[in-house]
């Protein structure tokens, strides 16, 4: 760790694990302190107990609560599908502590299809074995062969999950689209990037719609032959567009 070298926190999205930035840590590393969380449920953080009514802001807290106990002040903030959510979470109650956000793959909204999707995941995840929804979502949101690494990663890191985990984070899906709409309407002044994958097919539309209409301090940047997890698909480009991010907007000194 380099004191004098700002910080960029990675958060993974559902089914996953910190595993899935293992394709930008040695370029990061280069110019940042780098924090890696596994989010409730997933990797290493399997032990901690669910409340009945948990939502996103008890995972955002949770996520700061690992800030206060590394004594993290501010840092940026880089996520992938369902973590950018987590972050945008932490933005509406806590951007004091967010340099930025670079929100890969985003989830801001949900078209038909998706919510369809999802109504039938929620119909099916009491009675299915958790892996076979795993699978069929996996090749949902990444069909093409040039997803096959994307696809196989979050299968594999969802295996470690128990059912019970992947019910919960399932359900958080329920009511959660009016809950994306009230984001989608204030990024709290914080300098923001979209990274979509030009053929993440399900969510590059919304973004490019909520980016038009957005104010400063937001901007898109669509990486070719990438699908919805491009950090995996396109990983030198991801890398090169979100590391140009971060150094611009950086406020400390790097060594």
């Amino acid at each position: 760790m380099n004191d004098l070298r700002p910080w960029v926190t990675f958060i993974h999205g559902a089914g996953a694990s910190s595993a899935v930035w293992f394709k930008q840590v040695r370029e990061f590393k280069k110019h940042f302190n780098l924090l890696l969380i596994d989010l409730r449920g997933h990797g290493k953080s399997n032990k901690i107990p669910w409340e009945k009514g948990d939502t996103f802001e008890q995972i955002a807290e949770e996520v700061i609560d690992v800030l206060n106990l590394n004594k993290i002040e501010k840092t940026h903030f880089v996520g992938i599908s369902l973590g950018t959510i987590v972050i945008q979470t932490i933005a509406q109650k806590h951007q004091h502590r967010i340099e930025t956000m670079v929100l890969g793959g985003a989830v801001i909204g949900l078209d038909l299809r998706t919510k369809i999707y999802l109504t039938l995941g929620n119909l099916g995840k009491y009675i299915l074995p958790y892996m076979w929804l795993t699978k069929l979502f996996a090749w949902i949101i990444m069909p093409r062969k040039n997803h096959k690494e994307s696809r196989l990663t979050y299968v594999g890191e969802a295996k470690k999950m128990c059912q019970k985990e992947f019910i919960r984070w399932f359900s958080l899906t329920k009511n959660i689209n009016p809950f994306l709409r009230k984001m989608q309407h204030d990024f709290y002044n914080i300098p923001t990037l979209f990274v979509m994958g030009e053929e993440d097919y399900l969510f590059l539309s919304i973004v490019e719609d909520v980016v038009a209409k957005a104010k400063s301090n937001i901007r898109l940047a669509i990486i070719e032959q990438s699908g919805h997890v491009c950090n995996i698909d396109q990983p030198e480009k991801f890398n090169t567009v979100t590391i140009d991010f971060l150094m611009q907007n950086s406020k400390k000194t790097l060594s």
